[in-house]
């Protein structure tokens, strides 16, 4: 990622506005062992308590980090209750990168945060629905399968 990510303008601008990057190699200890660091490039999404959030494993161009992050960051507030925070977020991977490989996972993730703050059960349908006529076959629309119910 070195060669491609990192150096992107795009993905330079989003490091520096909306995380902070600690880079730490694959065998630096304990850091490696308490994160179960086995493969690089690893990217681990953690809160101020160092609690984690999201993983990814591997090789993410710019048009997938971001997303990524976005996802990651999105799931640390879904997981605080910051509902609100956290549908922006998702809001931003659908609206910038609805063909990225989070934007399945961020429509199923919309569609609970939105029952999870309103209690309403449309949002999940919604969720459902949105999956099915943009991606089919995703596992996110296989999971969120029982929403078509209601």
């Amino acid at each position: 990622m070195d060669t491609v990510s990192y150096p992107d303008e795009k993905v330079i601008k989003f490091l520096n506005n909306f995380v902070i990057p600690l880079r730490v190699r694959h065998d630096a200890q304990p850091l490696a062992t308490d994160f179960s660091i086995k493969w690089t490039p690893t990217l681990v999404i953690l809160d101020s308590d160092g609690k984690e959030h999201h993983r990814t494993v591997g090789f993410l161009s710019p048009e997938e980090l971001i997303p990524s992050l976005l996802l990651g960051i999105a799931k640390l507030h879904f997981d605080l209750n910051a509902f609100k925070e956290a549908l922006s977020n998702l809001e931003k991977i659908l609206f910038d990168f609805p063909k990225s490989s989070s934007a399945p996972e961020a429509i199923y993730l919309k569609g609970v945060c939105s029952y999870k703050d309103t209690k309403n059960p449309r949002g999940l349908k919604e969720a459902y629905e949105q999956l099915q006529a943009r991606y089919p076959e995703s596992e996110w629309t296989k999971r969120a399968y029982p929403y078509r119910l209601l």
